[in-house]
């Protein structure tokens, strides 16, 4: 057990410092978010065991002209006593509101490692442009585009590792609406093909459903989609559990 987990509080911990330092440092033009989600499902029967655990942790900061985000997502399962899950991704960014109403630039740090994807490590990094087609308190929508470099250690079907770089062109659409101020839909879906061949892609959906309990505490279900073309592996994640969120 602590050979799985060390790595993963380890890679935690950088978000405990922020959260401290943060904190100690608050004035009324800066904004905070804490959001924590915790899911998964058991299913059991006389024949088979199966379970999912989806843990996901974000923290970010926002002030007129800038926002920091960080996020760290974990997901782990097992059927019938076999590992098919082990799938973790941490990721920085941030955007830059210094132009036109709407408008602003992003930027992209991105570590993912996936057993079920054959993922052994990949970093993506970027940077582009998006915008808001609609950017008010109850409705969000957003497309932005971007390049990314990508740097892989992937394992193919044939059982061989491959180690490649290349340059993709990131594509994203965004939305967040709320309704009556209880239940809240969101979704970040991407396309990201290579520049060097349109036949090596990734694609991305993360989707949620929330029912607010109070300020702080909501009932989540979420719905993640993950394909990666080069291994030829997707996976379709469904999990429900609660989220809780903070803003100072």
């Amino acid at each position: 057990m602590n050979s799985i987990f060390s790595p993963r509080i380890l890679l935690f911990l950088p978000l405990l410092l922020i959260c401290h330092t943060c904190f100690a440092q608050f004035n009324d033009s800066t904004h905070y978010v804490l959001n924590y989600n915790t899911g998964g499902s058991i299913n059991s029967t006389n024949e088979s065991k199966a379970y999912l655990l989806n843990n996901a942790v974000r923290f970010g900061v926002k002030k007129k002209t800038i926002s920091l985000n960080f996020n760290n997502n974990w997901i782990y399962g097992k059927q019938n006593r076999q590992l098919t899950n082990n799938d973790f991704s941490s990721s920085l960014d941030f955007n830059l509101y210094k132009t036109f109403p709407h408008f602003f630039y992003w930027g992209l740090l991105n570590y993912n490692t996936s057993r079920s994807l054959k993922i052994n490590n990949q970093l993506l990094a970027g940077a582009g442009i998006a915008y808001s087609i609609y950017d008010r308190e109850d409705a969000y929508l957003n497309v932005s585009n971007g390049i990314l470099y990508d740097s892989s250690d992937l394992m193919l079907e044939s059982g061989i590792n491959d180690t490649y770089h290349t340059y993709r062109n990131s594509f994203r659409l965004t939305f967040n609406f709320v309704i009556s101020k209880l239940i809240v839909l969101n979704n970040s879906s991407f396309l990201q093909p290579s520049l060097n061949n349109i036949h090596d892609y990734i694609v991305k959906s993360n989707s949620s459903v929330s029912f607010r309990l109070n300020q702080w505490l909501s009932l989540n279900t979420s719905f993640n989609y993950n394909r990666i073309s080069r291994t030829n592996r997707e996976n379709s994640i469904l999990s429900y559990g609660l989220k809780f969120e903070r803003y100072f």
